[in-house]
This record gives C-alpha cells, sequence and structure tokens, in this order.
C-alpha cells in the first residue's frame, strides 16, 4: 500500500491492476476504525559486527545507532505527513549468531533522541522489546504515549513481519509510532487530554 492510493475523503484504498493478483484493480472500503487509527513502522536491517563472539565493550555499536535514528526519523518524517503522535515503541532482532544484548546496544537512547526530535519531542522513555530470532518471526512492538506512562488508552501495540530479516550475522531494528490510543478505551487512568506530559508520569 501506498499513501497515493489511500483516499481518506471517501475512506477507500484503490489497489491497482498491476499490483493485484487477479490482475484487475480493486477498491477497498475503509471502516471508520481504520481511517482513525494510524500506526507507523519503520526497520531498519544492519550488520551485526559481533556475531559470533563476545565482545564485552559494546559503547562502538551504541555510538553507530544515533545515525541509524536519525536516518530512521528522516523516512518517518516522510511517512507520517501531517499526522500527530500520540505513542511510541521500539524493537530490537539480534540473528541467531548474535546477542540479545547487542540488539539492546542498538536501542539505548542514543539511537532513540533523534527519533524523539523527529516526531517533536517525548517526555516519556520508549517501551522496548529484544529478543534473538530468525528471518520471519512475528515481531510485537509495544506502544505507550510519548508525553505521560499513565495514559492507559495509548497501551497499545503493533505486530510486523519481516520476511528475510534477521539473517544470523544481522540485527533489525523497529520504531513504531501511533497517532491515537486504543480504540474504545475504556479502563480508567489518566485521560490523554489531561495529562501535564511534564516528567514522563503523568
Amino acid at each position: 500500500m501506498s499513501w497515493a492510493e489511500v483516499d481518506f475523503k471517501n475512506q477507500t484504498w484503490s489497489l491497482p491492476s498491476v499490483r493485484a493478483k487477479n490482475g484487475r484493480a480493486h477498491q477497498v472500503h475503509l471502516s471508520d476504525q481504520t481511517v482513525a487509527v494510524l500506526k507507523v513502522a519503520v526497520a531498519a536491517v544492519v550488520e551485526n559486527p559481533y556475531a559470533g563472539q563476545q565482545v564485552e565493550d559494546l559503547r562502538p555499536m551504541i555510538a553507530a545507532s544515533e545515525e541509524i535514528g536519525r536516518e530512521m526519523g528522516k523516512v518517518l518524517l516522510e511517512t507520517l505527513g501531517s499526522y500527530e503522535v500520540q505513542s511510541y515503541g521500539k524493537v530490537g532482532i539480534a540473528g541467531l549468531a548474535g546477542e540479545q544484548e547487542h540488539a539492546n546496544a542498538l536501542l539505548t537512547t542514543t539511537f532513540a533522541n533523534p527519533l524523539r526530535e523527529a516526531v517533536g519531542g517525548g517526555k516519556a522513555w520508549i517501551s522496548s522489546f529484544t529478543k534473538r530470532a530468525a528471518p520471519g518471526v512475528p515481531i510485537d512492538v509495544p506502544l505507550a504515549c510519548k508525553d505521560a506512562l499513565y495514559v492507559r488508552s495509548h497501551y497499545d501495540g503493533m505486530t510486523l513481519v519481516l520476511p528475510d530479516a534477521p539473517w544470523p550475522d544481522e540485527i533489525a531494528v523497529v520504531f513504531c509510532v501511533a497517532n491515537r490510543g486504543r480504540i474504545g478505551a475504556r479502563v480508567g487512568g489518566l485521560k490523554f487530554e489531561d495529562m501535564k506530559g511534564e516528567d514522563g508520569l503523568i
């Protein structure tokens, strides 16, 4: 899907014939909920220089992650357009020849700060998850409000699959954002419109 194929006013997605399995153009109606929630994920797959070896000092990986975050932030902004970001989350998947800690080294604040800047700031820490896995594993990216973690309506997530990544000597990093909380959220707690957004909690 590309944004050029989506008509938000008429709530339709027009699939061109060149991308349809049967070779015929098709129009899909988008429900109110589909149009209301926008979740965007940006992924990068990089070579793991420490695959297959035990290295104590991971600071070079941490330092290199800043440029990865900056480039992912540019792609994120191009994809989002005019949509406001209310929640975010990140994930790292190390290939099977690497360690889980290698993925963590690429997800510190060094990586995250350029992405925070790209979405207009964020007072709350960015929810994250890491693991070792083979290519094609389902990835659940946790989401939470970017300015106040106590906003329960924004505890959410996005599931995606990278069919051919990460290979054993690779690491996949994913940053995900959403433009609102869950549809029909009603379990109480701090409301998004009532948050102070000062300390990352309330």
